[in-house]
C-alpha cells in the first residue's frame, strides 16, 4: 500500500448534528501546531483549558510527553491493544509504525474516536465488515495475545475502533445502544468479567455515578463486562477528557496525587456537588483495592453550553498497581493507603468533615458486602476470597 504522510488535519466539534470546524494541526518542521478557526473562537467553549485555552494565533505544544501532541488530541488516540493492532495492521501492509507521526495516527482515527472531536481528511485501512457473536472476538483476541495471527486482524480492528486501554475490548451497537465490551487479556484471571460485573454492583450500592452495564453471556468463561458509552447519546456526541489529556500528565507511570484529581475536579466543573461526586469515586478506589487507578482512569464530560462536569466511574475492578502501589497517590501515600488520607484530602478539598464521613462510611458499608455480591455475580470462590483478604487488609489499617 502506498502511504503518503499527513501533514495537515482539520479537527471537529461533533456534538451536534453539525460539526464545527475547531481548528487545524499542520506538522511542519517535525513540530506540530494548532490554531483555532475563528468561528469557534466566537463560541467561547474551552475544550482543554488548562493546556489549550481558547486564544487566538498559532499554539505549539513544547512537552515531549505526547510526542508534540496537545492532550487534547492524544486523547482520541488508541492505545494499548487498540494501538498494537493498527500497528501490526499497517506492518502487514507494509508501513512502518515507526515512521508515523501524531498527525498520521489522527487521520486513521477520523470519526471513529471516544467523545467528541473527529479528524479530516480521514485515512483508514481497508476492513472488513464484522459479523461476530462476542466467543468468537473473545477467542480470537485470545489467539491472536498468544499468536500474533494476521488473520484475525481485520475482525479485531472492526470491534475495536478507537477505544483506549489495555484489555482486549470490543465497540459494538447492541439493542440501539453503544456499548464497550471487554475481553479477558492473557494476564487476567479466568473470572475477571464476573469480577468486573461485582465491582459495578458494589460501586453502585457505594453511590458512585456509573454508566449502564451488563455481563454479556458466554460459553467460555463467566461472561463478558460491558457498559454503555457515555460519550454518545441520541442526536450527538458528547466532549470528553481525560485527568491525563487535561493536565498532561502520563498514565503509563504513577505521576499524581489525588489533591490533583480534586482541584481540577474544582477549577472545572465549579460545582461543590462535582468535588462530592469525585471524592467519592476515589474513596472507592482506595477502600476497593482498585489501584490501575492511572490519569486516563479518570474523565470529564462538557455539554455544548461549556459546562463540565465528571464523568461517570469507570475500569473499576480489583487492582494491584504498579510494585502493588496506587498509581495515583493520596496525600503522599501509595502503598497503604486508608481511611485517614481520605479525611484528610476531603479536609483540603472543602468537603464538610460531616458530609466526608458519611461518604466514606456509606462506601465502606458497599465493600462490607463483597463476599454476597461476588457470589451472586459468580466469581470463583479463590479470587472471592483472595479479593476479600485485601478488602479486609485495607479496613483493619483504618483507624
Amino acid at each position: 500500500m502506498n502511504f503518503s504522510p499527513t501533514h495537515k488535519l482539520d479537527v471537529y466539534y461533533s456534538c451536534r448534528k453539525e460539526k464545527l470546524l475547531v481548528g487545524t494541526l499542520l506538522l511542519q518542521s517535525r513540530k506540530i501546531l494548532f490554531e483555532y478557526s475563528p468561528d469557534f473562537l466566537e463560541t467561547g467553549l474551552e475544550l482543554s483549558p488548562f493546556k489549550l485555552p481558547l486564544k487566538r494565533g498559532v499554539h505549539a505544544c513544547n512537552e515531549p510527553l505526547f510526542d508534540g501532541l496537545f492532550g487534547l488530541f492524544n486523547d482520541s488516540l488508541p492505545d494499548g491493544w487498540g494501538r498494537l493492532l493498527i500497528d501490526r495492521k499497517l506492518a502487514s501492509m507494509g508501513i512502518n509504525p515507526m515512521q508515523l507521526s501524531p498527525l498520521d495516527r489522527l487521520s486513521f482515527v477520523g470519526e471513529g474516536g471516544m467523545g467528541a472531536l473527529t479528524y479530516e481528511p480521514e485515512k483508514n485501512p481497508p476492513l472488513k465488515s464484522l459479523h461476530q457473536k462476542l466467543d468468537d472476538l473473545a477467542k480470537e483476541a485470545e489467539h491472536y495475545q498468544k499468536n500474533e495471527d494476521e488473520k484475525y486482524l481485520d475482525d479485531l480492528l472492526s470491534a475495536n475502533g478507537s477505544s483506549a486501554g489495555a484489555r482486549p475490548k470490543a465497540l459494538l451497537s447492541i439493542d440501539e445502544k453503544d456499548w464497550v465490551i471487554k475481553f479477558r487479556s492473557t494476564i487476567d484471571p479466568i473470572d475477571i468479567g464476573p469480577i468486573e460485573w461485582a465491582y459495578h454492583q458494589m460501586a453502585q450500592k457505594a453511590g458512585l455515578s456509573l454508566p449502564e452495564a451488563k455481563l454479556f453471556p458466554s460459553k467460555l468463561c463467566g461472561g463478558f463486562f460491558g457498559t454503555v458509552r457515555f460519550d454518545k447519546k441520541k442526536g450527538g456526541r458528547i466532549h470528553m477528557h481525560t485527568l491525563s489529556g487535561l493536565l498532561h500528565a502520563d498514565h503509563r507511570f504513577p505521576s499524581l496525587d489525588y489533591s490533583a484529581v480534586m482541584n481540577a475536579t474544582s477549577l472545572l466543573s465549579k460545582d461543590k456537588r462535582e468535588s462530592e461526586k469525585q471524592f467519592r469515586a476515589i474513596a472507592f478506589n482506595i477502600l476497593s483495592h482498585n489501584r490501575d487507578d492511572h490519569a486516563k482512569n479518570f474523565s470529564f464530560l462538557m455539554n455544548v453550553e461549556g459546562q463540565w462536569q465528571v464523568s461517570p466511574s469507570y475500569d473499576l475492578t480489583f487492582s494491584s498497581g504498579p510494585a502493588g502501589e496506587h498509581c495515583t497517590m493520596i496525600m503522599g501515600e501509595g502503598r497503604s493507603p486508608n481511611k485517614t488520607h481520605l479525611i484528610k484530602l476531603a479536609n483540603s478539598h472543602g468537603i464538610q468533615a460531616q458530609q466526608g464521613k458519611e461518604i466514606i462510611e456509606e462506601v465502606q458499608e458497599a465493600i462490607a458486602s463483597w463476599k454476597t455480591i461476588a457470589k451472586n455475580c459468580h466469581v470463583s470462590p479463590s479470587s472471592s476470597a483472595m479479593i476479600q483478604k485485601a478488602l479486609e487488609a485495607i479496613h483493619n489499617e483504618s483507624p
